[in-house]
């Protein structure tokens, strides 16, 4: 019987990408978030479906542990919403790298995930979405102040547009 290297390479790199995710725990324990390695798992394969959708790639944890990391302090995530909220974010996390055009690092992506979701949204992901990362990709898309969008300092200077 031939061995598969693909499917032995393949879970490899899953198990790998379930290790970063639950390593992140040592961080969030100090927010009473820890996440199980079932969670784990499928935290994976909802980047991995994400992924797909819009034409990405991406190796190891990555985006998730960004998440994880940044998201972590918020006030409105509690263990129970926990795995369900950072499913969500990733999904909203790769349809606006796309909507964005790649112009903005993950990192200010995230920042500006995570300051919109505290603040103005109130930890509604719908209005994370469908309001300020809408604006923002458009604004970026049509080219309009993006230095200012890249600061994001001065929200009610956008809001008179």
């Amino acid at each position: 019987m031939p061995f598969d290297l693909t499917i032995f390479s393949g879970s490899l790199m899953i198990r790998q990408a379930v290790d970063e995710v639950l390593e992140c725990n040592d961080g969030t324990k100090h927010y009473a978030l820890v996440l199980n390695e079932q969670q784990a798992v499928e935290l994976i394969e909802t980047r991995s479906c994400s992924l797909k959708e819009t034409g990405r790639f991406e190796f190891g944890g990555g985006v998730i542990n960004k998440l994880i990391n940044v998201f972590c302090s918020s006030p409105f995530i509690m263990q129970d919403n926990y795995a369900e909220i950072i499913h969500e974010l990733i999904e909203i996390f790769y349809y606006f790298k796309n909507e964005t055009l790649d112009r903005m690092s993950d990192d200010d992506l995230i920042k500006f995930m995570k300051k919109s979701f505290d603040g103005q949204c109130q930890s509604s992901l719908e209005l994370v979405k469908g309001r300020e990362l809408e604006r923002l990709s458009r604004r970026i898309r049509y080219g309009n102040d993006f230095e200012y969008i890249k600061i994001y300092g001065e929200e009610k200077k956008a809001d008179n547009d």
